[in-house]
């Protein structure tokens, strides 16, 4: 058996309500969110790719697949980590993201990292 933590990604998530970007009137709800990507293995690692699958209040679902972050491929080496800031818009002031980053050992392994679900509120619209 290989080692358990040779290929461990921590992927955490802070995200805020763009109201100045939103319109609630034309159902707009923007957010921002900012993910560190941090390498907790024993072996350096790739992120080539990504996929997010985000939910609004009404279960509609919308697939977000590409290459890289912000138009990177980090790579990242036993501790470090990396950290970016994007965002998306949904026509509910409530839902959920979640999904993987695609990445490639240096071994050539190919794993996928989990993106933990998040929740994306609006203020006040939960309790």
């Amino acid at each position: 058996m290989g080692d358990s933590r040779k290929n461990h990604i921590t992927v955490t998530v802070k995200n805020t309500y763009l109201e100045e970007q939103s319109d609630p009137d034309l159902e707009r709800y923007v957010f921002a969110y900012t993910i560190t990507i941090e390498n907790t293995g024993t072996q350096a690692a790739q992120l080539v790719s990504r996929h997010w699958i985000i939910t609004d209040a009404e279960d509609r679902v919308q697939e977000v697949r590409g290459l890289g972050v912000v138009g990177e491929q980090p790579m990242l080496k036993p501790g470090e980590a990396f950290e970016y800031t994007s965002g998306t818009a949904m026509n509910t002031p409530v839902g959920t993201m979640r999904g993987t980053y695609q990445m490639i050992a240096e071994d050539g392994e190919h794993f996928d990292a989990e993106i933990p679900s998040f929740v994306l509120a609006m203020p006040r619209t939960l309790h």
